[in-house]
């Protein structure tokens, strides 16, 4: 099933990998079979179904994240993030993530960690996948 609804993108958090206020179309069974895998970029329900958001997937429960000098560290081992053009010396302590919870977070590091909507979220909030 193929929904087409403006995804709201975090002010430029997800830039350049998709534009602010742009739209997509979500799949919406992506994730019933098979749970989300580190990298993917997974729409989120934000607050109902009119406003989503679109954020990478990090860590999953049980696993340590942290940020150091703007690099991605999940259980002591720096993330290879390639999709990260836009860094910043973002310094956040470790926190292991939660059962039934995934840590996500926006592609543009230059946006202030304050200014992101993302961290540890729960999977049920997990609507699917944007296809393009």
């Amino acid at each position: 099933m193929y929904w087409l609804r403006p995804m709201v993108v975090d002010g430029e958090s997800m830039e350049p990998t998709y534009a602010a206020h742009g739209f997509n179309v979500c799949v919406l069974t992506a994730y019933r079979s098979r749970p989300p895998e580190r990298g993917d970029v997974v729409v989120l329900k934000y607050g109902g179904t009119r406003y989503m958001l679109l954020k990478r997937v990090l860590a999953f429960e049980g696993e340590t994240v942290s940020f150091s000098n703007g690099v991605c560290v999940v259980d002591g081992r720096p993330l290879d993030e390639p999709y990260v053009v836009k860094n910043s010396g973002w310094t956040v302590p470790a926190r292991t993530v939660k059962p039934g919870h995934v840590y996500v977070m926006g592609d543009n590091r230059s946006v202030p960690f304050e200014n992101h909507v993302g961290g540890e979220i729960s999977l049920a909030r997990v609507a699917g996948r944007p296809l393009w």
